[in-house]
């Protein structure tokens, strides 16, 4: 076999060496073969660099274990060393994380010694942390209180916030020794919740620690604490709430009775308390924090109904308790505290066991004062399931109630100027007749009026005082009558109740900005708040069902309890007169102030061609009877708006010299076609065309004789008309001189654009020749490409033959193959024969 081969080689490369020019074309073909093949399959790899190794994020000198390489392994490590960790989640190129990262070097510096701070780079993609955690967003705290975690920190990341936090996390629950501290321990606004534990067992009892975790998990719900957890040991400090048996939990309810958890009903469980205190706890005062991203949290509360928003000065480091807070929640407690505890001695016998209708009457020699009569029947005259009044159903302002209106409004008036609270309120109890069972009170109540901003001008000598609502509300007919305060129990009272929420005005001062709170440039929030006074304060009612909102205006001389309470009130009334805030008052309040002085303004500037209207301009200049108004709605961010500028400002100069021009009126608006395009003659056509067809609509018919008496007759009517077309026609001859004058300049822009058009043409013939000169170098690459192709083609013929050729010499050391095996064969065979005949003859 090898024999053959080599001799079929050796017939080959005789072949080719007598044809080298053949060798040559089939080694090129089939590296061109190669290449065709292999240059399609073989793409190079995408090159991507590197990410550049980590470095510290958080600085040497800081009490921060920094994990920069997302180490998460040694986080376990480092949380069984400490009883508190706090873990710290960032990422290196995070703008929050750089900016929280100096806060927490802050809260780091000042407990370290009792809390373990950790810091995980996790995003680094080689990390453990990246690998197992997908976060959505940077920084990210979490404490761990033991084995207890994580707790997530969702406050904002400042470091009095931070360490407040920290702080309820390393003390859960409250040490109530005594019945002192426990009487203080409940007297807060927040839900209180106390448990009972007898320490008599070693190292403690066996509900404790459980209770200590349901106070963790109220912690994980809500960041700020504002369900407090406390604890007794004592049993005569239990006996106070009370508490008899050990391992008790009891929830302290203002507003209703206190509860016990209920072991029989609910495991005994972290999770069972916790959701139960949740279930079952009254909160007045709710803490809002807005997270500074597009969020829901406001719109989901204001959906609720009224909403009062209150705006204080806040630290989480602070005394406790905060003397503002602790005002504006005595005034919350007060107002959705329904069960009436304020009588006198004499009444509460009376009271406890009571009901109650009422009428309210309008006195007749005052427009200001209300007289509300009420009848009080003891309970045991009254069945479950009605109450039965005494007074006619036309008993209002009638005769019948004319006995019980001289025991009204005994008080005298006070002087309406007082910057006093400008609420009267008196009550007077008696019996009409001899029956034990039932009681009279007649109450009375005055809206006394203010100044308002155009009195205040006019009487410059007397003190102003400034423009705030009245502060006296009128309660329904049917609502029982209010305290002494006019606030306790307001919320059962009425149906337009409010719901308290409480915001830190330092981080959200952009937002009480938006409701109407103005301060001084230089001035932080913390030093001054407008509406708010010294304190740093703003309060604001939203109504968003209604689309309104009111901002409280204190006057400086009055507390913010007493003006807050008006506030409430006020709002609280069915016949309230609170004036409704509308955006842009404090602008139109400042220019005013500006312009005060008339000896700077004796020459006054000229009318501008448009008026620029504002909240409080909008009415006056809009509704006047006496002119009519083009209207012009616009955007700052709208672009098409500015288009039309040049269109206004040429439409304001053609009628500059009349004011009587109509588009828009009080009762006959007419708006601008939609399918029309806004444009000079469209405009002049559109105010001609409705001006003055309303002129005399609104005046009242007068008899002839006294209209041509006062030359407003048929004649006086065509005397004004001729001189409205006069005016017209004087106004159109005006307007036809600028038209010409805009003609000329259109004429003048059109030549200009004759050059620009001629201008256009020379570069376009400029490019039509580079165009030409590029489709002759793509007709010529072309040639090139098909020559290419054609040589191509011709290799590819050559190899073809050349193969066939291959083929051929094959079959031909075939046939010279055999051909030499018969030659050796018959020479073999004479060979042999030539020996057999030597042998035979030797």
């Amino acid at each position: 076999m090898l024999r053959r081969v080599r001799q079929s080689l050796r017939q080959v490369l005789f072949l080719m060496a007598r044809r080298p020019g053949l060798l040559c074309g089939a080694v090129l073909l089939g590296v061109l073969l190669v290449l065709a093949v292999k240059f399609p399959c073989s793409r190079a790899k995408n090159v991507v660099a590197s990410a550049r190794p980590p470095v510290r994020f958080f600085s040497t000198e800081a009490p921060v274990v920094d994990l920069y390489m997302g180490q998460l392994d040694q986080v376990e490590r480092l949380r069984s060393m400490a009883e508190v960790s706090l873990i710290f989640f960032y990422a290196p190129w995070c703008a929050h994380s750089m900016a929280a990262r100096q806060e927490v070097q802050q809260v780091a510096k000042k407990l370290a010694r009792q809390v373990q701070f950790v810091a995980v780079n996790c995003w680094w993609s080689q990390g453990k942390c990246r690998k197992q955690n997908r976060f959505y967003q940077y920084p990210i705290i979490h404490l761990f209180y033991r084995r207890f975690g994580p707790i997530e920190y969702k406050g904002p990341f400042l470091a009095p916030y931070v360490e407040s936090f920290i702080l309820r996390v390393i003390t859960p629950l409250t040490y109530l020794p005594s019945r002192a501290t426990l009487k203080e321990f409940l007297s807060y606004h927040e839900p209180r919740v106390v448990g009972f534990f007898q320490f008599n067992s070693s190292p403690q009892p066996p509900g404790y620690i459980t209770y200590l975790s349901s106070a963790l998990q109220a912690l994980k719900r809500d960041f700020r604490g504002a369900v407090r957890f406390g604890v007794v040991t004592n049993k005569q400090v239990a006996e106070a709430i009370p508490l008899q048996d050990d391992e008790t939990v009891y929830l302290y309810r203002r507003l209703n009775s206190s509860l016990i958890f209920p072991r029989s009903e609910r495991n005994f469980t972290s999770e069972a308390i916790c959701s139960w205190v949740f279930e079952h706890h009254e909160t007045v005062l709710h803490w809002l924090q807005p997270p500074g991203t597009k969020s829901r949290l406001l719109e989901r509360e204001l959906t609720k109904g009224p909403a009062l928003l209150l705006f204080l000065p806040h630290n989480p480091l602070g005394p406790s308790p905060n003397p503002i807070l602790q005002q504006v929640a005595d005034i919350a407690v007060r107002y959705h505290s329904c069960d009436n505890k304020n009588h006198s001695s004499s009444d509460k016998s009376f009271t406890s066991h009571s009901s109650q209708c009422c009428q309210s009457v309008l006195l007749p020699e005052s427009s200001t004062s209300v007289c509300e009569v009420c009848l009080r029947l003891s309970r045991s005259l009254l069945t479950s399931s009605s109450v039965c009044c005494s007074f006619s159903s036309t008993a209002q302002g009638g005769d019948v109630l004319q006995p019980y209106l001289r025991h009204c409004c005994l008080h005298q008036e006070s002087d309406p100027t007082s910057i006093k609270p400008t609420t009267s309120l008196g009550c007077s109890n008696f019996l009409n007749g001899y029956s034990p069972f039932s009681q009279y009170s007649a109450c009375c109540r005055k809206v006394k009026p203010q100044l308002n901003e155009s009195q205040a001008k006019e009487e410059p000598d007397t003190q102003r005082v400034p423009l705030t609502p009245p502060s006296s509300s009128i309660p329904p007919p049917s609502g029982p009558p209010q305290e002494a305060d006019g606030i306790t129990g307001l919320w059962c009272q009425t149906n337009r109740t409010l719901r308290f929420y409480v915001l830190d005005v330092a981080l959200n001062w952009p937002l009480a900005v938006r409701l109407g709170a103005t301060a001084n440039k230089s001035a932080s929030p913390h030093q001054e708040a407008g509406g708010g006074g010294g304190d740093g304060s703003f309060a604001a009612i939203v109504n968003l069902k209604d689309e309104v909102h009111y901002v409280l205006r204190r006057n400086p001389e009055t507390t913010l309890t007493e003006s807050l309470e008006a506030f409430i009130r006020n709002f609280s009334a069915p016949y309230s007169l609170l004036q409704r805030h509308l955006v842009g008052e404090e602008e139109q309040q400042d220019g005013e102030g500006e312009t005060g002085h008339p000896d700077k303004h004796q020459h006054s500037s000229p009318r501008p061609l448009i008026t620029e209207l504002n909240t409080a301009s909008f009415l006056p200049s809009v509704m006047d009877v006496q002119k009519d108004v083009l209207l012009f709605y616009y955007t700052q961010w709208c672009g098409f708006c500015s288009v039309l500028n040049h269109v206004l400002i040429q439409l304001a100069r053609l009628l500059q010299g009349n004011g009587t021009i109509t588009v828009a009126r009080k009762h006959f608006s007419v708006k601008f076609p939609d399918d029309l395009p806004i444009t000079l003659p469209n405009l002049l056509r559109f105010i001609l065309q409705h001006s003055g067809s309303v002129q005399y609509a609104d005046k009242p018919a007068t008899s002839s004789s006294e209209a041509e008496g006062e030359g407003e007759g048929p004649g006086g009517i065509f005397r004004a008309e001729f001189l409205a077309l006069q005016r017209e026609v004087q106004t159109l001859r005006h307007a036809r001189e600028r038209l010409s004058q805009q003609l000329a300049q259109l004429w003048r822009d059109n030549r200009r654009l004759t050059f620009d058009t001629r201008t256009l043409e020379a570069k376009n013939s400029e490019l039509q020749q580079e165009r030409q000169n590029l489709e002759e170098q793509h007709r010529e690459k072309s040639r090139q490409l098909g020559e290419a192709v054609r040589r191509l083609q011709d290799l590819a013929d050559a190899s073809e033959n050349l193969l066939n050729e291959n083929t051929l010499l094959r079959v031909l050391l075939r046939a010279l193959k055999g051909r030499t095996e018969a030659k050796e064969q018959v020479e073999v065979e004479r060979n042999e024969a030539e020996q057999k005949r030597s042998h035979m003859a030797s």
